[in-house]
């Protein structure tokens, strides 16, 4: 399957992501709250930006793959966007708080890259850019189960349960399955586009850890 290859062929990429310390705290409970508050905010800004990349695919379909997309999407914003909504609302911050927050260069750099695949790629290329934010967070969940089971953190324990739960995987899965069946000829440009995409993810976390952008 083309996404398995393109999982193999970013395997390092994934390892630091996934002991990277940001996670380790946030999955065991010893993370400060204030940095949590901090990648909350970037990482809403980041969602409606993913949210507006998988539009912009969507309206490059055909029917039916093209309600597929429409549905995916729908299905994004109520699994993690309304999971942060309610998120900010335990963290004492407002809706307003989020949009008034400026995204790093990170974060701004990342959603350029998902909107200029969505626009300039065909449908596959931009949906390979999405993935790596979509199944990571499904694999790290996963990786770190038993300390989240263990975490004493009520608000990390939650926000950790939606990534573990059916109705993502189902997601990720569907994403998978629309790229596995595509028959896309031109791999190594998937490859590139998705190690962009898993670069990007370990630099986010990287930001969250500094609290801002490392320059």
């Amino acid at each position: 399957m083309i996404t398995d290859k393109l999982r193999r062929d970013s395997e390092q990429i994934w390892k630091k992501i996934f002991e990277h310390p940001f996670v380790v705290q946030l999955y065991s409970g010893t993370l400060p709250l204030e940095k949590f508050k901090f990648y909350v905010l970037q990482d809403f800004n980041y969602l409606v930006g993913l949210t507006r990349a998988l539009a912009v695919i969507s309206s490059k379909a055909e029917y039916p793959l093209m309600a597929e997309l429409i549905e995916l999407a729908r299905d994004e914003v109520t699994v993690e966007v309304e999971n942060y909504v309610k998120l900010l609302k335990e963290l004492d911050l407002t809706l307003e708080d989020a949009i008034k927050t400026e995204p790093t260069l990170v974060n701004s750099a990342y959603m350029d890259f998902m909107l200029a695949t969505a626009y300039k790629g065909n449908i596959i290329e931009g949906l390979t850019a999405l993935l790596p934010c979509f199944w990571s967070y499904a694999e790290i969940a996963e990786y770190h189960k038993d300390k989240l089971r263990d975490n004493p953190i009520k608000i990390y324990r939650e926000w950790g349960k939606v990534y573990l739960s059916n109705e993502y995987l189902n997601l990720v899965g569907r994403l998978r399955k629309i790229i596995d069946s595509s028959g896309h000829s031109g791999y190594d440009r998937l490859r590139r586009i998705f190690i962009t995409g898993s670069k990007f993810e370990l630099a986010f976390w990287e930001m969250a850890w500094r609290g801002g952008d490392v320059f």
